[in-house]
């Protein structure tokens, strides 16, 4: 199996905090855009064994959302292909925190897996 992996680099803003989202009342970053970001990285890391025209959708999640982030902290997401099998692909996905010289700081504050599967848009949406 050829790993695959991906990195996205992101700044928490106002719009990507709970209170904002409504997963809590708290200005840190909010579990379902951790998630997102988590999500984004799978798909970046997936990207260039897909064939042209097919994608992959998300099939499971499983996210532990570990130390909290306040607004302008920048975080770094993985992504790395842990099992494939076909078009079934389980990426383990990590974030941390990035300090002023865009290195990674500190201890994980998020940790997981995700499940992507590679469809053909128009039959997937054929199916709806």
């Amino acid at each position: 199996m050829t790993t695959l992996h991906a990195e996205l680099d992101f700044t928490v803003g106002e719009d990507d905090t709970a209170a904002s989202l409504g997963s809590g009342s708290l200005p840190v970053l909010a579990t379902p855009r951790l998630l997102a970001w988590c999500e984004a990285a799978t798909c970046a890391a997936l990207e260039p064994v897909l064939a042209p025209g097919s994608t992959s959708v998300g099939t499971r999640v499983s996210l532990e959302h570990l130390a909290a982030s306040a607004v302008g902290r920048r975080v770094r997401v993985s992504a790395t292909s842990a099992y494939a099998d076909g078009r079934l692909h389980r990426l383990a996905v990590s974030a941390r925190h990035l300090g002023p010289d865009g290195e990674p700081v500190g201890k994980v504050l998020a940790s997981g897996e995700v499940t992507r599967v590679v469809v053909d848009p128009e039959r997937f949406l054929s199916r709806l």
